[in-house]
């Protein structure tokens, strides 16, 4: 006789930690809203925003990308590929869950370890098949790449205006994953505040002149 098997998941264990040195009042703060499929962003994520001209979703946040790409980096805004996206051709694949961060007419970019400075701007998404494939989506885009992007180049997708950081999310929010992504409302910090530097999860160099912010030892003062 075979029946259900009892059992427990615990999760995760998450230790509680600070943000701010400095009194969080004082520190300017937005009200935002996060673009879907990114499941659970960290405080601390520094975030950037969708500039995609035709986009419906342009002036949602998504998670800044750091400049280094070697696989390692925390960088949740990045939507690997699954098989090659071959020089002149347009068309992208990815996981079927992280394709659910992307909508028509948004603007594509295709960046790998190869050209981090010289990422291929796909242009407008045409269109988005989940129903080809059971392991992954087809984005197909307007403007043909110049490059083979690969796996082992770590190649991925992502929305324009990645590598701008424009603030730091205040607390963490859950924007669904795959078919139930839906974004989150957040609060994402400006300025005038002064941070624990180990909770900024993606900050780089280009991140902190974006936000024309200081480290001094643990901190990190945005101004």
């Amino acid at each position: 006789m075979h029946g259900d098997i009892p059992s427990i998941i615990y999760g995760v264990q998450e230790d509680y930690k600070k943000l701010y040195y400095s009194d969080p009042d004082a520190a300017r703060k937005v009200p935002i809203t996060i673009g879907p499929g990114y499941g659970v962003l960290k405080m601390g994520t520094l975030l950037s925003v969708n500039t995609g001209a035709a986009s419906p979703n342009k002036g949602q946040f998504f998670p800044f990308d750091p400049a280094a790409i070697t696989g390692a980096e925390n960088a949740p805004g990045r939507s690997y590929v699954v098989a090659t996206v071959a020089n002149g051709t347009a068309i992208a694949y990815v996981t079927l869950p992280d394709s659910y961060r992307f909508v028509v007419n948004d603007d594509i970019i295709i960046c790998d370890n190869d050209l981090e400075a010289n990422m291929d701007n796909g242009s407008v998404i045409i269109s988005i098949d989940r129903t080809t494939y059971t392991h992954m989506a087809v984005i197909t885009f307007t403007t043909a790449v110049g490059d083979d992007f690969t796996a082992a180049k770590f190649a991925y997708v992502t929305l324009e205006g990645n590598f701008v950081a424009v603030g730091v999310l205040e607390k963490s929010v859950d924007t669904g994953t795959g078919v139930n992504s839906q974004g989150a409302h957040a609060t994402l910090i400006l300025g005038n505040a002064v941070l624990y530097q180990g909770m900024l999860l993606n900050l780089d160099s280009g991140g902190r002149t974006d936000l024309k912010s200081v480290a001094f030892g643990q901190f990190e003062n945005i101004p």
